[in-house]
């Protein structure tokens, strides 16, 4: 088999043109399944990058629409006893966290910035892994008595204290035409943080707003803490049905998850990645089709060479299986080039964009191999042809 590898590439050498015309089909197909797939991998990581690993471990529910043509006096209300009921009703819930939120204009010396407020519990910031680039979360204490605490985003502390040392500045909050004082205890550090926007952000602890904006009021979102972020898909279906079932209206309430919209981008990219290679793996087809009618004109040439060595002893399946090496070769070839030609493109795509680069390894074995499989499957006709050759009349022609 080694001396039929040989042979073949000596026979390429003899026909270069011939043996390029060959090879751009096999090459262009490759590359371009290896560019398209290597694509699809770096937008599925530039969307994981840009939302980071924040977040994927919860479901966020907020109210959604309930027709008043039907008045089943089941109202939705995010407060203590939905707290005890989602948590009870659903599975794999670590900890139930509630939000509301407030537009406010924020104002320190002659800097004026106007942000929507979020009012948040103890310790959810942390549960979110957000960092603090200087200064200290809320505690415990400032939800209970409602103190006039504030952590800003990165964007905002600039915007207001462009000296930086914004923590323990006071700075003006107007909401509603009330005015407060707060006093900074904490600057957010810039990062990826699900749907949290750490630099336009600002945090005051759930117990002001509960006391001084609006008392006892519900929360305007539910954010559920799950076990790990395999279930949070699992436990957006789960919190959908149960309040389905509770209220009677499918869409009650909205109920989203970082992990969920991620998955749904990554199949939309990942099934456009694999019409767009279906698509250039056509070319691999075309490049096989090639190869056949090349192959059975090499035949042709090469009636002499095939009598005399039938005439000296060489089986049917011995021709055939030298030509069907040579078909093997000149894929095998293009697939290699193919490769390396689609790898180095896809960083030359990559670089220029300024994203983030993956190659997608499993494309690039999976074109390889259908590459090689193609020059088989169409050498196979040319193959069978030599090997039914009458050495007889392969010599007298």
């Amino acid at each position: 088999m080694l001396e039929d590898f040989i042979n073949a590439f000596q026979n390429f050498a003899r026909n270069k043109t011939r043996t390029i015309l060959s090879l751009l089909g096999v090459i262009i197909g490759v590359a371009s399944v290896i560019v398209i797939t290597s694509m699809g991998a770096s937008s599925t990581k530039q969307i994981q990058d840009t939302f980071g690993s924040s977040g994927l471990d919860q479901v966020t529910i907020q109210k959604g629409y309930m027709s008043r043509r039907k008045k089943s006096g089941i109202t939705v209300d995010f407060n203590e006893a939905f707290r005890t009921n989602i948590f009870n009703n659903i599975d794999n819930i670590k900890q139930v966290w509630f939000k509301n939120s407030f537009s406010a204009t924020l104002s320190y010396g002659d800097t004026s910035v106007s942000s929507s407020v979020t009012a948040i519990e103890p310790d959810f910031l942390q549960m979110c892994n957000l960092v603090l680039d200087y200064g200290d979360f809320f505690s415990v204490t400032d939800d209970v008595i409602g103190n006039q605490k504030i952590i800003l985003g990165s964007e905002v502390a600039s915007g207001l204290f462009p000296e930086g040392n914004a923590v323990g500045k006071v700075i003006t909050v107007v909401s509603s035409n009330i005015t407060f004082a707060f006093t900074v205890a904490g600057v957010l550090k810039e990062q990826s943080a699900g749907f949290e926007n750490v630099k336009t952000g600002v945090y005051v602890p759930m117990g002001f707003y509960t006391k001084k904006i609006k008392p006892n009021s519900p929360a305007s979102s539910v954010i559920l803490q799950a076990v790990n972020k395999s279930a949070t898909t699992q436990m957006v279906n789960d919190v959908t049905n149960y309040m389905t079932s509770v209220t009677g209206y499918s869409n009650a309430v909205n109920v989203n998850s970082m992990q969920t919209m991620m998955d749904q981008m990554s199949s939309i990219t990942n099934t456009l990645s694999l019409m767009l290679s279906a698509i250039a793996a056509i070319s691999l087809l075309v490049g096989g089709i090639g190869i056949m009618n090349i192959m059975i004109v090499t035949v042709t040439e090469r009636r002499q060479e095939i009598g005399i060595r039938k005439a000296l002893g060489a089986t049917p399946a011995a021709i055939k299986q030298q030509f069907l090496i040579e078909s093997a070769s000149i894929t095998l070839t293009g697939g290699i080039i193919g490769v390396i030609l689609g790898v180095l493109i896809s960083i030359a795509v990559e670089y220029v964009k300024g994203e983030s680069f993956v190659i997608n390894w499993k494309a690039c074995v999976i074109s390889f191999v259908f590459s090689v499989l193609v020059g088989i499957f169409f050498g196979l006709n040319p193959a069978s042809r030599a090997a039914k050759l009458d050495p007889v009349v392969a010599l007298n022609n």
